[in-house]
């Protein structure tokens, strides 16, 4: 077998994989794979839409360099960049309707109780302000701004030649790279992982050929001005409530050129100017004041420490820390005639022919380079967009969306070896507990603590401000999935004691929360939604809101049977354990319909949007256990009938859950025809971040999950479940070769 040495990094890790056959295809006589040492992928142009950008991230900051010949725009991010503040969100009203509500939707009168709703049940103030919150108090996230680099050539006619415009995943390094007239010209960004700034390198092969000036900006509320030899932008955002004075968030950037071989640094009123150079070094320190009083030294400590070195060393040091996280994991799938082809004529030509193994690697690793380059210990998790943006109104606000988008982001985290990154996650889920207490009795009347559809920064939980999305409830029990599955990867009882009270609270909510449906005697959330998803009453209204929904049921059925377990593990609250068990058997159970597809409501509505774009009540198939073809082959064929009728084609990160319902239904090739549906080049608008999500980890450690097109492949250093996942090892014969090591 062509072996990887396997490295032992930081920690000892109990590895998982959370499908549920997991196949570790290791000792097995394997063909003779070439691997791609470089994983990278390139333009031949610079780049024409942001999308096309490189994204450069440390967990902190961000830069996307377009890599424009003549004038060079690289867009600057800080994850904590928000408007808004903390706002009161109770709506007195909401309490006082609740049991009318009820009593409309177990008679039938949905429609009514819907119309309730609206008018009572929901966040005091503007809300999210319907996805453009950055004057509101919910706020949103912001570009930071950008760092505009005018350069002048000697001859500007000179033709332009060998342009090519690269990200290097290996190293987390952006490079441009030209000819013009007889000169040829370098650059290389990077966001350093040791340094905590962004640096950016310019050379030429030429004396005194580098020319340039310096500028920053951004659309609104930015002061710009040099300050001894550093160019500053700084300013303050909008808290969302004083229209006359910005109370929000202050920021600020400074840039210091440093030109190692001479030349000329000018500096101007708003600009810094360099003459005559033929290398130049832009040090980007980059912070506001969230949580962060000294930002402003931070500013001037960050690039104080940087300056003292060289850029070999300012690079090396940088490459050293981002590969402690990303040379973690290996996947070879062999290599491919057009690994050297420009991305965007790659893409188009896998549309016609899919026969290139080594793209679905790239787009693995890839997925992996964005969550380590979006979140980091101690920071913020990664949010809607990770940390790029290049907006104030930031496509839904930016923020954690959380009927999905904001756990998928973190689908990776552990099996994917990079289980530190899934603590910035359970430390937002933590400090949202208080203000969750506080709706879940405002709003309920109920114990423990409660989110929606809708997170940010400013601690909001209360439902969104249009209940056709902003009803569901069940976010809080979802986000202690992953609190969970942290420990099952790790086994540390020392943090499942600290994360148990926050999923007992989510537990303590819902056994309040539910109450009998006298029509069939189930416990069910109500008022609740299929996120998102409408259907059709007898009446012919299109209704959003319900008594209880399937997903809700294997959501709550989740977190009664994960906080049990944590409880038994922990040796405490062996009546609260009861008293979970007993509610969680007065749950409908998953059912399936006349149809033989899984139900998505209690009852058998019609569906007002048969390809809806989320397919929640298939949570239980993925990212849950519940459903599976070993244990549950009924349901798992409700599922997959479920998933016919609903449709491959949809939005980017609804097609990347497809997958994974594929593959966990152990269709590699139906998740393989997903995978070429999303592998095409963007256009003009972007979806989420992270909409590669986890199929490849997911299809690799499934052996009936591979696509019959990876004839060869090996992964080396994946995680598996300590919890759930025996240690086995087998051969799969006849048929191609594979390799599987865990670590």
């Amino acid at each position: 077998m062509n072996s990887i040495r396997l490295k032992e990094i930081g920690r000892k890790i109990i590895h998982p994989s959370i499908v549920a056959l997991l196949v570790l295809l290791a000792s097995c006589d394997m063909a003779e794979v070439k691997t791609a040492n470089k994983i990278a992928y390139h333009f031949d142009e610079p780049a024409r839409i942001w999308e096309e950008t490189l994204p450069l991230g440390n967990g902190r900051l961000g830069m996307m360099p377009d890599g424009g010949i003549n004038k060079e725009n690289i867009l600057l991010n800080e994850i904590s960049m928000w408007s808004g503040s903390k706002q009161d969100t109770d709506n007195p009203q909401a309490v006082w309707s609740l049991a009318n509500i009820r009593r409309l939707l177990f008679e039938g009168k949905n429609d009514e109780a819907q119309d309730l709703m609206y008018r009572t049940f929901v966040c005091k103030g503007a809300g999210s302000g319907q996805g453009q919150g950055a004057n509101v108090p919910y706020g949103s996230y912001q570009l930071l701004g950008n760092l505009v680099l005018d350069y002048v050539y000697v001859d500007g006619s000179d033709s332009v030649a060998a342009y090519r415009r690269e990200l290097n995943l290996n190293d987390a390094i952006a490079s441009t790279s030209f000819r013009k007239g007889k000169v040829n010209y370098s650059r290389e960004s990077f966001t350093s992982f040791s340094g905590d700034l962004g640096v950016v390198h310019l050379m030429a092969d030429a004396d005194k050929a580098l020319n340039f000036t310096v500028g920053m900006n951004r659309p609104e509320h930015y002061a710009l001005s040099v300050d001894g030899k550093d160019l500053l932008m700084k300013g303050q955002l909008p808290d969302g409530v004083d229209t006359l004075e910005m109370k929000g968030v202050k920021y600020g950037a400074r840039v210091r050129v440093l030109l190692p071989k001479g030349g000329s640094l000018i500096p101007g009123d708003s600009s810094l100017t360099v003459q005559n150079a033929s290398e130049a070094i832009l040090l980007v320190s980059m912070a506001t004041n969230y949580k962060n009083e000294g930002f402003e030294d931070q500013l001037f400590s960050l690039l104080a420490e940087s300056e003292r070195k060289d850029y070999s060393t300012l690079r090396k040091e940088h490459v050293n820390a981002y590969r402690s996280l990303f040379d973690r994991v290996d996947l070879d799938l062999g290599r491919s005639a057009r690994d050297e082809m420009p991305i965007n004529e790659r893409l188009h030509a896998f549309q016609e022919d899919q026969n290139d193994p080594s793209l679905g690697a790239l787009y693995f690793q890839f997925g992996r380079y964005l969550l380590i380059s979006s979140t980091r210990t101690g920071s913020l998790p990664p949010n809607l967009q990770g940390l790029w943006c290049n907006t104030i109104n930031t496509p839904w606000n930016g923020d954690y969306h959380l009927n999905i988008n904001f756990q998928m982001n973190h689908w990776p985290a552990e099996v994917t070896n990079l289980s530190e990154l899934h603590l910035p996650m359970i430390e937002w889920t933590k400090q949202q507990v208080e203000s969750g207490e506080r709706t879940a009795k405002v709003f309920y009347n109920a114990r423990g603590w409660v989110t929606h559809i809708l997170g940010n920064v400013w601690e909001f939980t209360a439902p969104g401000e249009h209940p056709s999305w902003g009803a569901t409830n069940t976010s809080a029990a979802w986000l202690c999935e992953h609190l969970f599955t942290h420990y099952q990867y790790t086994l540390d009882k020392e943090y499942l004691k600290e994360v148990y009270p926050v999923m007992k609270g989510a537990a303590l909510f819902f056994t309040d929360m539910l109450v009998r449906d006298p029509r069939n005697n189930y416990l069910v959330t109500a008022p609740t939604t299929s996120p998102e998803n409408a259907y059709r009453m007898p009446n012919g209204k299109a209704i959003h809101i319900c008594a209880g929904s399937t997903m809700d049921n294997q959501i709550v059925r989740e977190l009664f049977t994960n906080t049990i377990a944590a409880a038994n593990i922990l040796g405490i609250d062996s009546a609260f354990c009861q008293e979970l068990a007993d509610k969680r058997s007065r749950l409908m159970p998953t059912t399936i319909g006349k149809d033989g597809r899984i139900l998505e409501w209690l009852e058998p509505y019609e569906e007002v949007e048969p390809h809806h774009r989320h397919v929640s009540h298939l949570y239980g198939l993925y990212p849950g256990n519940e459903i599976s073809m070993e244990h549950t082959p009924e349901l798992a064929e409700a599922a997959r009938k479920t998933l016919e009728a609903r449709g491959d084609k949809s939005t980017g990160w609804s097609m990347a859950w497809k997958i994974n319902f594929w593959a966990r239904l152990h269709d590699g090739d139906h998740a393989y025809k997903l995978l070429v549906d999303l592998l095409r080049p963007c256009v003009e608008k972007n979806d989420e971040y992270g909409e590669w999500r986890r199929f490849l980890s997911e299809s690799v450690l499934c052996a009936s999950a591979v696509p019959d097109r990876w004839q060869l492949w090996r992964l080396c250093r994946y995680c598996r479940n300590a919890c759930t996942e025996p240690d086995r090892k087998y051969r799969v014969a006849p048929g191609p070769a594979y390799s599987l090591e865990d670590r």
